[in-house]
């Protein structure tokens, strides 16, 4: 379940740092009644960053197949042996 805080809530600056270590998800921060920010913890941060860009990684992918852009696998393999002599 998201959790929610106001954001006169954010004066206690350790209380929510300790907040943003324990939760596994972003907390949202209202400002009367309505979304304002979303804070998290550095390492839900990064977790986050990392699975968008797998995301952004595996759409250039999809796309580059439904282009046509593939060579198949024992050619690659084939022209790489050829260029590095092995």
């Amino acid at each position: 379940m998201p959790k929610i805080i106001p954001i006169r809530d954010l004066k206690n600056t350790s209380e929510i740092s300790q907040m943003c270590i324990e939760e596994s998800e972003p907390i949202y921060v209202t400002k009367n009644g309505y979304g304002d920010m979303v804070i998290m913890g550095m390492k839900l941060y990064e977790e986050k960053m990392f699975m968008l860009d797998v995301y952004n990684k595996l759409n250039a992918a999809e796309e580059q197949l439904n282009d046509g852009k593939v060579i198949d696998g024992s050619v690659s393999l084939k022209n790489i042996r050829d260029k590095y002599n092995v």
